[in-house]
């Protein structure tokens, strides 16, 4: 089918997982290969050092930065504040920030290698507000996550689409977890005009804006659009561009999400010890088939289901395959709901492309939409994926993110008709 042609719920479908196909095309890639994984603009750019004793820096910098590097025998692989499939962070961060002290009102790439803000727009009466929130101006902090897809789609080819968007997603949570510590509200955009916003950064096709948080004062004052065009840098050394992610891109840029009522989460975490588990958050690589107590469950089960920050709305529902709760009957449950009882480890293993953490876990979560717009449903299935991460590392539970799965056969098993987005396994 031509790419005009397909809809939301066809780019879910183009990129699902089967066991032949996984057997077909095993997805081998040469790691020399590799795009580079950090954007930089020219070294002539002005540059802001973010200082870690000031509160506005600080919380920039802790929504995006490196908190982990490992030596292989290749190189060094820089880990950061938030996972992402594969380790390939195809993220980026802009901020543009106003009426901030000691800050001129501009907006800035953040260059999450250097520990630096960019300076690539300076403002005047003009800025990123008509284009997210029109009729408004923020004092304070506009984010704006987008994607370099390459850097995912070199490896994952299509479905790298849905990896971007679980991978903004976390991002976001990211930027909410350091807005809580930092003493900080934010609301999430999801609908906006993504693609007038796209061409005035100068994106061309090689990178996508894909959501937005915004901190700070609102004020009812008109805005106008960037005056000038920002100039372009790749975010990648080399580029391969792909039909079926611009398309898909574009397609769900255009659908409204469902909308709801903005309210606000409410936590109750000791900050210094949440911003050791943000800095020391990682993604499990294995599980020892041990139990967890149902008081750490239902927690995580519970901080779940707090409200999303924002008007843009799809509804996620989750699916918990209990393997080892202590004082719970092993089997797969719907919130708190015993749908089927048994001892489910192989089968979930089997389901999750044989991957030995979705079997040894404790538990193997899925989250699962009737969503309107499939870009927004994916993104808060990483926002949400980002809170299990936080919340159960809190606890002293460990946690890995699935984004492999065969999709028909788990929906299958989960006895659903709506499209499996995301994956979690929590154990010990």
């Amino acid at each position: 089918m031509p790419q005009s042609k397909l809809s939301e719920s066809d780019y879910h479908q183009a990129t699902k997982h089967s066991y032949l196909s996984v057997q077909l095309d095993p997805n081998y890639v040469d790691a020399s290969t590799q795009p580079a994984a950090f954007k930089f603009y020219p070294k002539f750019y002005r540059r802001v050092k973010l200082n870690l004793n000031n509160p506005n820096h600080s919380f920039i910098n802790l929504s995006s930065t490196i908190t982990l590097e490992k030596i292989y025998k290749d190189g060094i692989q820089k880990l950061r504040v938030n996972p992402s499939a594969g380790a390939l962070y195809p993220t980026e961060v802009y901020v543009q920030i106003r009426g901030i002290e000691g800050i001129v009102n501009g907006i800035y790439h953040l260059e999450v290698e250097n520990n630096c803000l960019t300076l690539i727009y300076e403002l005047i009466d003009d800025g990123l507000e008509n284009y997210v929130i029109p009729g408004k101006c923020i004092n304070g902090f506009i984010f704006l996550i987008s994607c370099v897809y390459y850097r995912s789609s070199w490896k994952y080819k299509d479905r790298s689409l849905r990896y971007c968007w679980l991978d903004s997603g976390h991002h976001l949570g990211a930027i909410a977890a350091s807005a809580y510590i930092h003493d900080k509200e934010i609301q999430l955009i999801f609908d906006f005009d993504k693609l007038a916003l796209n061409a005035a950064l100068g994106f061309e096709n090689k990178e996508f804006v894909s959501a937005c948080a915004i901190s700070g004062t609102i004020q009812e004052k008109k805005i106008r659009h960037l005056r000038l065009q920002v100039p372009f840098v790749c975010g990648t050394d080399y580029f391969e561009a792909n039909e079926f992610i611009e398309s898909g891109y574009q397609k769900t840029s255009l659908q409204k999400s469902r909308q709801q009522k903005l309210v606000h989460p409410q936590f109750n975490f000791d900050k210094d010890k949440f911003f050791q588990t943000v800095w020391m958050r990682r993604s499990s690589r294995r599980f020892y088939q041990q139990s967890i107590s149902q008081e750490n469950y239902w927690r995580i089960l519970q901080h779940i289901t707090l409200p999303i920050p924002s008007e843009n709305f799809e509804e996620i529902e989750v699916y918990s395959v209990v393997h080892q709760v202590r004082g719970m009957t092993p089997g797969l449950y719907k919130g708190k709901h015993l749908i089927k009882a048994g001892n489910f480890r192989e089968k979930t293993g089997y389901l999750c492309i044989n991957q030995a953490i979705a079997k040894d876990s404790a538990v193997t979560l899925f989250f699962v939409s009737d969503y309107i717009n499939y870009q927004t449903a994916m993104q808060i299935a990483g926002f949400l994926g980002q809170r299990v991460y936080l919340v159960s590392n809190f606890w002293g539970i460990h946690c890995s993110g699935i984004g492999a799965f065969y999709d028909d056969e788990t929906q299958e098993f989960l006895e659903t008709n709506k499209d499996v987005l995301y994956a979690m396994a929590i154990g010990t």
